[in-house]
């Protein structure tokens, strides 16, 4: 779509040309930006330009950039990764096309209840880097950083620099499951599992106004787990009763697949 009051598009070549002049936003891959109209957005800074590594491994972990695309992210050399960043995806039916401009930072900042990146994130304790405007630098969980639909913490002229993943939880099995209203509909619910030690941790997103995580110590914790959830989503995609239900099915399964054995 043309944002037709856009006068002006600036290339970020260092931090210093993230302090955002009124009415400029800052942009990536665009696939959400362009896609409807942006009333008041006169400018754009492009966050491309900045050069910042796609991924970077350490022992700590993968450090993910805000700016590395999803298709990217599927192509890690790190195979879980890999593979559960193309589940997500594949369960948010988010396109090829889309994949390779849409970018981790952008899809965490939009908040959505059925955000790829998010589950991802929070399924594998992802911290967010956040660039603060006097020049600081800010980590929160991804897991507190979604706040609501459409709401994160990011205060005004803070940027998203980038995702932590540490590699205590890169190391562990997981096991995804989702389900929506129509046969090929958008996620109405998206639960990731994976263990933790002598415990399972579940994220719970798409059925739930923000990310959920449980944590568990086994198939008898599930149920008062999913009992204390108070922020069931309710759209044209799914009740919120309905979510709560079929959300249950899909925890289940998830849990007795992590139980069972190790799953890539």
């Amino acid at each position: 779509m043309d944002l037709v009051e856009v006068r002006a598009w600036r290339r970020a070549a260092d931090r210093s040309d993230l302090a955002l002049l009124p009415g400029e936003t800052v942009v990536a891959g665009g696939t959400w930006l362009f896609s409807e109209p942006q009333p008041g957005t006169t400018g754009l800074v492009d966050l491309t330009t900045l050069g910042w590594p796609s991924l970077t491994e350490t022992e700590a972990g993968i450090t993910v950039a805000a700016t590395c695309t999803i298709a990217e992210l599927a192509r890690a050399p790190h195979p879980g990764l890999a593979t559960l960043a193309a589940a997500c995806a594949d369960a948010l039916l988010m396109s090829f096309k889309v994949q390779r401009a849409a970018t981790v930072g952008g899809n965490l900042c939009l908040g959505l209840p059925a955000g790829a990146m998010t589950a991802l994130c929070v399924a594998l304790d992802g911290v967010a880097v956040v660039w603060q405007p006097d020049g600081g630098t800010r980590r929160e969980p991804v897991a507190s950083f979604v706040r609501g639909v459409g709401q994160t913490t990011l205060a005004p002229g803070e940027i998203l620099r980038a995702v932590e993943l540490p590699a205590s939880a890169l190391a562990q099995p997981t096991a995804v499951r989702q389900t929506s209203l129509a046969p090929h509909g958008r996620s109405a619910s998206l639960v990731v599992g994976r263990t933790d030690s002598d415990t399972f941790v579940l994220t719970v997103t798409g059925a739930t106004t923000r990310p959920v995580v449980l944590r568990l110590g086994g198939m008898l914790d599930l149920e008062p787990a999913l009992a204390g959830i108070d922020c069931w989503f309710a759209d044209p995609h799914g009740a919120a009763d309905w979510r709560a239900a079929v959300t249950g099915v899909l925890a289940a399964e998830v849990l007795s697949v992590l139980v069972e054995g190790p799953v890539r």
